[in-house]
């Protein structure tokens, strides 16, 4: 039995995409392959993203953005959007839109809220 794949998707593969993939690993364990992928990559995980998911146990600081493919999103069981409205290519298996705000410019403190918004839509998706 293989383990179905989340591709989480967002803008830059910073912030949003990077926390929903984070939270997965953390929440469901080894019953999900999470993955994350954005359209316009950033240089590096955004380090208020990084430091709010090392809060509960998990360092993802040396994670790198990355572009999102065709393959990538076809060979997903799950795409999860996290702004409604990307132009995903290709043709996902299930596709679910939610809508988060960008942290892009958040300190950890604000990211704190996003991250447990984050976290209880990852839950009730995929977790409970």
């Amino acid at each position: 039995m293989t383990t179905p794949t989340v591709l989480f998707l967002c803008t830059h593969n910073a912030g949003r995409s990077q926390l929903g993939a984070a939270l997965l690993e953390l929440l469901a364990g080894e019953r999900y392959t999470a993955a994350s992928a954005g359209f316009a990559p950033a240089d590096t995980v955004n380090p208020a993203v990084a430091a709010a998911v090392a809060e509960l146990g998990l360092d993802i600081t040396d994670r790198v953005p990355r572009k999102v493919t065709t393959d990538d999103v076809e060979r997903a069981d799950v795409v999860v959007a996290m702004k409604p409205g990307l132009d995903i290519p290709g043709t996902p298996n299930r596709l679910i839109e939610w809508s988060f705000p960008d942290p892009d410019a958040w300190d950890v403190e604000h990211v704190r809220s996003l991250r447990e918004a984050v976290a209880a839509a990852v839950t009730e998706e995929f977790v409970d």
